[in-house]
């Protein structure tokens, strides 16, 4: 399955254009060539890689019409931040405590000069002060934590009327992370679940759109020991 195989299967077509679609195949192929001395997918083949880190960011992009910054929290090798920033004139910031998986970040926004997109090494807990608290449009988490625990590290630093993306395989979380939205001051909006076309099938996926109603309280986000010990109920 090439690229445009693959985003034309997942209704994605709309969004590339022959260079983005270049830049998004040269991603890939550097993805699992710098895998090779540092683990960034379990993923080894181009077909995979197309449908489960480029189409899978993708699909977050209807949701992010009006947005003009995004935290990616927790971003790993970059998923779904750099696509994001290849597919949008959004200014992505990828955020991680792992200073090699920046680095590949750095070395994809060098090699295919992707100018909206920076990194920022760190914990998302102990970073959330100053300039950066409840400053972004957006804020999404791929793969990360439980959704308590990825509500307290994310809303903080979404800014008053703008939207946390929670991206998962399904709502079996929702119960609990509506709770925790609500005591960081955020609510539900919508909850979209959906098959995601691959190579070898389908996957389940679903994201979570909270929007921020109200300013958060500056007890959160708290310790990581706490987040992860005592979510919030």
């Amino acid at each position: 399955m090439t690229l445009e195989e693959c985003f034309a299967k997942n209704g994605l077509s709309e969004y590339l254009t022959d260079e983005k679609a270049e830049k998004l195949r040269v991603l890939s192929t550097l993805l699992l060539s710098y895998n090779e001395k540092v683990n960034l997918t379990s993923l080894k083949e181009l077909p995979d890689v197309y449908a489960k880190h480029m189409a899978d960011s993708a699909k977050l992009l209807p949701y992010l019409k009006n947005v003009k910054t995004l935290l990616d929290v927790g971003c790993g090798g970059g998923f779904p931040s750099l696509p994001a920033a290849i597919l949008s004139q959004i200014e992505v910031t990828a955020l991680d405590s792992t200073r090699k998986k920046l680095g590949f970040i750095e070395e994809a926004r060098t090699t295919l000069d992707i100018k909206n997109i920076k990194t920022l090494c760190g914990r998302a807990e102990e970073l959330c002060s100053g300039e950066l608290r409840q400053s972004f449009d957006a804020v999404t988490a791929r793969a990360v934590a439980s959704l308590p625990v990825l509500c307290e590290l994310c809303i903080p630093y979404v800014k008053t009327g703008g939207i946390f993306l929670a991206m998962k395989t399904d709502e079996s979380e929702l119960e609990g992370g509506e709770a925790a939205a609500k005591k960081l001051g955020a609510k539900l909006l919508q909850s979209v679940e959906y098959k995601l076309i691959c190579g070898d099938g389908e996957a389940d996926r679903c994201i979570m759109i909270f929007k921020k109603t109200k300013n958060t309280e500056s007890i959160y986000p708290r310790r990581y020991s706490q987040i992860k010990t005592k979510p919030l109920q």
